[in-house]
């Protein structure tokens, strides 16, 4: 089982059975409130009828088709409506995509891409890749090698020509800040440190998420972005945000980028493009990028790359009946809107035992917790067990607890998740 104690789980298994609107069910028939999206994903809400009868028509219609010297007309209909979501789309914004089938591959892409059009502009010798500590960009080989997890790094061996900025992560400072942390800023000429020890000529891109989803939601200090996407103009670097998590309404917009107001170079995708229907991904990339791949004999192959599922049409027909659902019901605007309610009372929590920061945007937050001496961990992990034994779904990961609940959340919700963990922070104290 992924990231799963097997052994621990086996002993005890905690089992979903079905899925509707805000709920999961468990084979009892006991629902469960879904903090999380089920896995960051599931942004419209669980059993969109409007999503299964367009996957149930395209497996009928056309259920596979190659995508290696072929295409299929939904792939192409789904890219063109992908441009609409894209930040800055009608100016330089990020609006060419490449398909693929999950947040991992769509970090490997991105990282591919930054490669091969540095090598296509003249910049062969830009071959370094840099991540940032507490990063989490998926578990491919190039993922594990710019992220920024510990376990991840000492099970398996990393790619070499790699490098890392510091972590923004300060609880000194910025606990229990509103909004984003005042301090930090300053963190972002880290790679000013970097470019002087290796060289801008060798630098090829820098990846980070806006917002670090898996390593516990930690948000950028003001204007930390913004210096990040100078320094990358300064250096001829690409700026690469991960957006699996981020992207598709998490903060109230399409993407961080629009959030916060910055453009990197490119974007990846995944999770929320389905709405965890089906799996899929995908990389946006600014004109530029792709105009100057698009060089060289017609029949030479511009990217050497791709997977059996890029732009699946099952996964395509998802996708768009997805993103239509999102616009239909204005789900984005909803976040955006209830963003101060819950930032309110993710940040209620304060003063609950053993809370020592508490961080909310948009629709996502994290409740830090202080680690048990000699168990770090374990506190959390036993928060997380007492929640779904009585009806609520969240996440930990360390002794950081994360909910980021599905868009369609009501107050009442908001309001039972808070009540929920307060007893079992309470419980467990």
């Amino acid at each position: 089982m992924p990231f799963t104690a097997n052994r621990q789980f086996k002993a005890a298994p905690r089992l979903l059975a079905s899925a509707q609107g805000m709920y999961y069910r468990t084979p009892e028939d006991r629902p469960v409130l879904d903090g999380t999206s089920g896995l960051w994903c599931v942004n419209a809400g669980h059993g969109r009828r409007e999503i299964a009868d367009a996957v149930g028509r395209q497996l009928l219609d056309l259920d596979f088709a190659p995508s290696f010297q072929m295409g299929h007309p939904l792939a192409f209909e789904l890219a063109e409506k992908l441009a609409t979501f894209s930040p800055c789309s009608a100016g330089s914004g990020t609006d060419r995509v490449f398909f693929t089938a999950s947040g991992s591959e769509s970090v490997d892409t991105a990282l591919k891409i930054a490669l091969a059009y540095q090598r296509a502009i003249g910049q062969a010798t830009r071959t370094r890749l840099i991540g940032r500590e507490r990063g989490y960009h998926g578990v491919g080989f190039g993922g594990i090698s710019v992220g920024g997890i510990v376990n991840s790094r000492r099970a398996f061996p990393q790619l070499p020509g790699t490098d890392h900025l510091r972590h923004t992560h300060d609880l000194a400072l910025n606990s229990f800040t509103r909004d984003l942390p005042q301090h930090g800023a300053e963190l972002a000429d880290d790679l000013e440190r970097l470019v002087a020890l290796h060289g801008a000529e060798t630098i090829a891109a820098v990846i980070v998420e806006p917002v670090a989803g898996s390593t516990g939601v930690l948000l950028p200090p003001k204007g930390y972005l913004e210096r990040l996407r100078a320094i990358c103009d300064r250096h001829g670097v690409l700026l690469i945000f991960d957006e699996v998590i981020t992207g598709f309404g998490r903060l109230g917009s399409s993407f961080a980028a629009d959030h916060f107001g910055v453009q990197p170079d490119i974007i990846t995708s995944a999770k929320g493009l389905t709405n965890g229907a089906v799996p899929m991904g995908a990389v946006f990339v600014r004109q530029a990028i792709y105009d100057a791949l698009m060089q060289g004999p017609e029949a030479q192959i511009e990217l050497f790359h791709g997977y059996t599922y890029s732009g699946h049409p099952v996964a395509c027909a998802a996708a768009l009946a997805a993103l239509g659902v999102y616009e239909s019901e204005d789900l984005f605007a909803r976040a955006r809107a209830l963003s101060s309610k819950w930032a309110e009372a993710m940040h209620s929590l304060r003063g609950l035992p053993n809370v020592i920061d508490v961080r909310a945007i948009g629709l996502v937050a994290g409740i830090e917790l202080d680690p048990r001496p000699g168990a770090p961990g374990a506190r959390a992990y036993e928060v997380f067990v007492d929640c779904f034994e009585r009806g609520l779904l969240i996440r930990v990961t360390g002794d950081i607890i994360a909910l980021s609940p599905p868009l369609i959340v009501e107050e009442d919700h908001i309001n039972a998740m808070v009540s929920l963990l307060s007893d079992a922070l309470k419980r467990l104290s």
